[in-house]
């Protein structure tokens, strides 16, 4: 396949190697291919495109042959034939062999499981959750991801004046958080919370930080954080990412219940209770 460049972001085609279940919400599938030679990130929270096949493809279905007009490209194919496309997390980056992991969350599980919610019905699982509980060595994907190490969609970006690093996650946001977490160095303080489904889903996390790590399964995330008391610091960096409710909740929180200067917090949502990403993308 050939693949366009779009710097510093390019198309990577690539195939699965494993899989490997860490709980039973999230399985981690391991991708490779000879276009990672050219695939260049540095880590922590790196957000990528990932392009899925339908039931019955062999491959996704994406015009990466348009160059620069792939986009409007993928979007004029029928429903039924169009690549899946979700947004994901790197987790992981190796060589010798050129490998990389992605985490999945296997959703399709109540509504309500999102503690800054209430109230929902069962949802089922979405297209990419169904792939990835169903993945298996070969089947092919295509990826849109970093050509160049530091680059945009890298947002985990703490001034270098930082004396005490803030994190919060929900399930979606845990490979960001772990990669993190490893790339701190010794000395650094944090404290972090994340959130899942079910106990089974806590991992152990390995870091050189300072780090304070709580897990809070079907709790709300916003009240942990408004009773908890933080380390004194001067100048405190928080990231926050998952669900786009519990987040600006959780900013408010920071920055107008804590005080802490806005540009200093990170915010990201990873997604949107009741929305597909489709219909996130049409929102934007």
């Amino acid at each position: 396949m050939t693949t366009a460049v779009a710097a510093p972001f390019r198309f990577f085609s690539l195939h699965v190697v494993r899989t490997r279940r860490l709980g039973p919400s999230m399985v981690r599938v391991t991708f490779s291919g000879e276009d990672l030679q050219y695939f260049f990130s540095d880590g922590r929270d790196q957000s990528l495109s990932l392009f899925l096949p339908h039931p019955g493809q062999s491959e996704p279905q994406v015009p990466i042959e348009l160059g620069d007009g792939w986009w409007q490209g993928w979007r004029e194919l029928p429903d039924d034939v169009r690549a899946v496309m979700r947004s994901y997390t790197l987790r992981a980056l190796r060589r010798n062999p050129d490998e990389i992991d992605i985490d999945f969350v296997l959703h399709g599980i109540a509504a309500s499981d999102s503690r800054c919610a209430t109230g929902g019905a069962a949802t089922p699982a979405g297209p990419a959750s169904r792939w990835a509980s169903h993945a298996a060595p070969g089947d092919r994907v295509l990826l849109l991801g970093p050509a160049i190490a530091d680059n945009r969609a890298i947002r985990f970006r703490p001034p270098q004046d930082t004396d005490l690093v803030v994190i919060w996650g929900d399930e979606t946001a845990v490979p960001a958080v772990s990669a993190v977490l490893e790339s701190l160095p010794a000395g650094t303080r944090a404290r972090v919370w994340l959130e899942v489904h079910d106990a089974g889903d806590i991992q152990d996390l390995a870091s050189e930080a300072d780090a304070e790590l709580t897990w809070l399964v079907r709790e709300n995330g916003l009240d942990a954080i408004r009773a908890a008391q933080l380390p004194p610091a001067e100048r405190p960096y928080v990231w926050i990412a998952g669900e786009s409710g519990c987040v600006k909740e959780l900013r408010r929180h920071f920055v107008g219940e804590r005080g802490i200067d806005r540009r200093r917090v990170t915010f990201v949502g990873y997604w949107r209770q009741g929305l597909t990403e489709e219909q996130l993308r049409e929102q934007e």
